[in-house]
């Protein structure tokens, strides 16, 4: 446990505890670990089975599998943010392949970009990586399965060509890449492409009998970006802390909430998750969540953050299948939301508000509905319907009079104060809509005019 458990009540450490046991009991693992994250600290770490002797659960290494691929879609948002790359140059511009070279950098990071589910077989999570010296070895007889853009399907070869991008233009090789510039600066120390002790050895259970056999645990080689990694609850819940908040570092809140937003329109099936860029989303008891799951013979993981309520949680198994870490991870975050939810921010007044920009709050009116515009700080406005559902969004400062839209209808749309000669507020402009103080305001610059006879 850590010094930070004490920031949870006693009885919300038993039921972490328990569903803990459960887990483990229910899906038959050698052993699980977790670990629980509120405000970027970790509050809560468990483990339940086989443990190496003396080992402090946070620190026993599994493999994570697929949430390598979210520390690589980070590693790639950092040389977009030297300008190194655009999430919207075609991979080919930058690398030499045999196939997926037209698929958009963000369509690699977010699946759509019709590339094959799995590498060239044998069954390649179980074959050793260097039977596939060369990156055209990855592919097989039929690499891309879908039009680029057109629909979500899960690659892992696109992640090979995407670490295969990071070593191009860092000039070393990924595993070293990804260390120096993300690892080793959010604290993962016991993250790596190679297991160091202490860590769990991977595991086949049998489905109808209480017995199990050892996994092998092969390097993947070309496909080290897709699924290599080796990490631990205590590592994880720093990845975990660093999904709510992003760190300057490495990256910033900005860039962290671009992974998050959905990027590929889910399959009609499954409408409750998505994809972002190298991050899964969901929905689950109604909270918004974003992460990854993982899996590799012998493992299975899972990391998920729920950002509006600041809270994350990890979890690890050595056991190829039957345990359930998105679930269980998912139930850490609802018990802990449930038995001690977040308060909200304290207020706090604004500091240095423009009086011109107070001026502008209160009542607005589109052709005759009311709307709310509200200032908050740092200059950013709100605007939504006075009562009831409607069109609502954040906007922030753009400069010279405008804002720009963050979220919803308005997102990446202008808002602008349209002013007199003598200065004062006429009206504002939203994406071309004009909302006036009265409804349909006499002499306002309402497109088409109003009535001469005015209300009757």
């Amino acid at each position: 446990m850590t010094d930070g458990d004490a920031e949870l009540l006693p009885a919300t450490r038993r039921a972490l505890d328990h569903r803990l046991a459960v887990t483990q009991a229910e899906g038959r693992a050698p052993s699980v670990v977790a670990a629980v994250v509120r405000e970027g600290r970790t509050v809560w770490t468990g483990g339940r089975g086989e443990l190496p002797p003396g080992a402090d659960p946070a620190t026993v290494q599994y493999r994570i599998g697929s949430i390598t691929k979210s520390l690589t879609a980070v590693q790639v948002l950092r040389l977009r943010e030297e300008g190194l790359l655009d999430l919207g140059d075609p991979v080919g511009a930058h690398l030499s392949t045999p196939h997926g070279g037209g698929a958009t950098v963000a369509q690699l990071l977010a699946h759509t970009g019709g590339l094959a589910a799995e590498a060239r077989g044998p069954w390649w999570e179980r074959t050793d990586g260097e039977l596939r010296p060369e990156l055209a070895d990855v592919f097989g007889d039929r690499p891309q399965k879908h039009p680029q853009g057109r629909r979500f399907h899960y690659s892992n070869p696109g992640y090979a060509l995407l670490g295969a991008l990071i070593e191009k233009l860092r000039g070393a090789p990924w595993a070293e890449v990804l260390r120096e510039e993300v690892l080793a600066p959010l604290g993962m120390t016991r993250t790596g492409a190679r297991p160091e002790a202490p860590y769990a050895a991977g595991w086949a259970v049998h489905p109808y009998a209480d017995v199990r056999q050892p996994e092998p645990a092969v390097d993947l080689g070309r496909l080290a970006a897709a699924g290599q990694l080796w990490s631990t609850a205590g590592d994880l819940a720093r990845f975990a802390a660093f999904l709510l908040a992003g760190d300057p570092r490495v990256l910033g809140a900005a860039g962290v909430a671009e992974l998050r937003a959905p990027a590929a329109a889910p399959e009609p099936a499954d409408w409750d998750t998505g994809y972002g860029l190298g991050l899964q989303v969901a929905r689950r008891e109604g909270r918004l969540l974003a992460g990854h799951g993982g899996s590799l013979p012998g493992y299975v993981a899972s990391v998920w953050a729920a950002p509006e309520e600041r809270l994350g949680a990890v979890a690890l198994a050595n056991a190829t299948s039957g345990v359930a870490t998105s679930a269980l991870t998912a139930g850490l975050l609802d018990l802990v939301a449930r038995h001690e939810p977040a308060p909200p921010e304290p207020w706090r007044p604004a500091r240095d508000a423009d009086p011109d920009l107070v001026a502008l709050t209160g009542v607005w009116h589109w052709g005759t509905a009311p709307v709310v515009l509200r200032l908050h700080a740092g200059g950013v406005l709100s605007l939504g319907p006075a009562a009831g559902g409607g069109r609502r969004s954040r906007f922030d400062p753009a400069g010279d009079g405008a804002w720009t839209g963050r979220e919803g209808y308005y997102a990446g749309e202008t808002l602008r104060v349209v002013r007199r000669q003598d200065g004062t507020a006429d009206h504002l402009d939203v994406g071309s809509f004009v909302l006036t103080r009265e409804p349909y305001e006499p002499g306002s610059a309402v497109p088409g005019g109003t009535d001469p006879g005015g209300w009757r």
